[in-house]
């Protein structure tokens, strides 16, 4: 008899254990497998979330090292275009001082020339006045200025003629 008591204590014990607390355990430990279901889930969504911004970072990055490549690239043409036209200008500044030297010694030179022919005018005079004062005709005085001043044209004075 004690055994059978035992027995049915044992089963009441049993219903009333799984009525107050087997069904709160179990409860219990539903909703922390829930628990940590939903932080499982919600780790996946972040770490997904981070590999999609990483690679974001990542394109951005290489299309801002794109951009720098491009914008290297382009200073560096600019600063050939500016170097090529900063050459011809001064090129195109020494050849136009050339050009004014030369201009400016071909004028010296026939300034130099007029003031010879000058010179040889008055040394004519002068000579045409001595001829002159030794009375000699006109004949003779037209002949003889004639003579110097074709002896004059066929000479040349420097590099130039007269």
């Amino acid at each position: 008899m004690t055994l059978i008591a035992q027995i049915l204590n044992f089963v009441i014990l049993v219903v009333i254990l799984r009525a107050v607390a087997y069904k709160p355990v179990k409860k219990i430990l539903a909703e922390r497998s829930q628990r940590i279901q939903e932080s499982l889930d919600k780790a996946d969504a972040d770490k997904a979330e981070a590999e999609r911004t990483l690679r974001d970072y990542k394109a951005k990055l290489v299309e801002a090292r794109e951009k720098a490549q491009s914008i290297v690239e382009n200073a560096e043409r600019v600063a050939a275009q500016d170097r090529e036209a900063a050459v011809a200008d001064t090129r195109r500044e020494i050849e136009q001082m050339k050009k004014s030297a030369e201009e400016q010694m071909e004028r010296e030179r026939a300034h130099a020339v007029e003031q010879l022919k000058a010179e040889v005018v008055a040394l004519s005079l002068a000579a045409a006045g001595k001829i002159i004062q030794k009375n000699l005709d006109e004949k003779d005085n037209d002949a003889i200025i004639g003579e110097f001043i074709a002896k004059l044209d066929a000479k040349k004075v420097g590099d130039a003629s007269c």
